[in-house]
Order: C-alpha cells, then structure tokens, then sequence
C-alpha cells in the first residue's frame, strides 16, 4: 500500500508540474504594426523581429494621449521609468498619467524593461517642485517613498478610450500579450499610438 501510494503522489507531482510548465506566460511586446488581418496583428518588435498576436474578442484598445508637467497634481497615480543620472539621483525617462477609472495593477518600485537598469515607479503624488534642470516629483507608496527628476523633455502621456482603427501600419503600440503553450501570442489588451503620440513604457 505505502508503495502505491507513493507511486500515485509522484504521479499527480508529475502532472502538477507539466500543468505549471504549460501555462501561459506574460510578456510585454513594445514595436510597430504591420497589418491587421481579422483578429491577427502582425508587427514588428523593437527588436526587429516579427510577431504575431491574436486579438482576443474583448480586447482593449487605448489611446496614447498627450500631457504637461502641469497636468500633474497632488493626488493623481502616476507611472514614471526612471533611470539613475550621473548625479546619482533617478531621472525620469517618461511620466504616464493613469485615468481614474484604470489604475495600475501593481503600486510601487520595481524593475522594469523600457532600458537597461530601469525602474518603473508607481504611485499617487504627494508634491511637484521645481528644481535645476526640470522638476522634482514626490510619490510615496506602501512600505516607501520616491522622488524623481523629471527634465523638461521627458514625454507625459495619459490614456484614452481607442478603438480598432489605430491599429493602421506603421502605428506604435505597446501590447501586454501572453505566450500560450503552443508558442503563439494572444493579447485581451493594446496601447497604440494615436495623433503622433506613442506608447512610452
């Protein structure tokens, strides 16, 4: 008995384990659209390679839309990536303003992909002052606090609704996709670029 039972504990590990490796896997694809084909987009990765991803049929299509500093105020949950500068103080390298109705899933700092040794900061505003050579924004979240140089050339976007139409050659879009089992990408959310202003994170 205690053999078999053994036996049957390893088996349902076995199966544990290969339904852990085939679940999908999250991954961030940031580059420009080639076509659209029904529900299938085929781009052209940052990288250079090409990828296709299908539309999942409630997918979310957002519109970049443009912002200044001064659009930033107390209050409002904001998601900048920030690099460390050479004054040893992080410099933003883009400020996204999130609407009210769709915060961020995660709040706080951590590591991010836009650059090398980036981080991804998100959280509400407490204070904008200025200082040398743009202004400084302060957030604090669960557990910390942030303050960030935001130069005046770094790109401030929010997000709007947006629809199928954006996704025309040649826009810019940033897609939270999933990689299935089988190696295809799908995606049930896009952010594309729309009047010229592009995805930034």
């Amino acid at each position: 008995m205690h053999i078999k039972a053994t036996a049957i504990l390893a088996f349902a590990l076995l199966l544990s384990g290969t339904a852990l490796a085939q679940q999908a896997t999250p991954l961030r694809v940031r580059g420009t659209v080639d076509k659209l084909e029904g529900n299938m987009l085929t781009m052209t990765a940052r990288e250079g390679d090409k990828r296709v991803i299908q539309l999942a049929p409630n997918v979310t299509i957002s519109a970049v839309l443009k912002r200044s500093l001064a659009d930033v105020k107390p209050g409002d949950v904001v998601g900048m990536t920030s690099v460390q500068g050479a004054d040893g103080k992080p410099h933003a390298v883009e400020l996204h303003i999130f609407p009210k109705d769709r915060p961020p899933s995660t709040v706080g700092q951590f590591g991010w992909d836009l650059l090398p040794n980036s981080l991804m900061t998100n959280a509400p505003v407490t204070r904008v002052e200025s200082v040398t050579g743009g202004s400084l924004v302060k957030v604090t979240y669960k557990g910390g606090s942030a303050d960030i140089v935001v130069g005046p050339e770094v790109p401030i976007v929010t997000y709007g609704p947006g629809d199928i139409g954006l996704l025309k050659p040649g826009a810019a879009v940033s897609i939270q996709a999933v990689k299935n089992p089988d190696g295809s990408l799908s995606t049930n959310r896009i952010t594309a670029e729309k009047d010229g202003v592009k995805p930034v994170s």
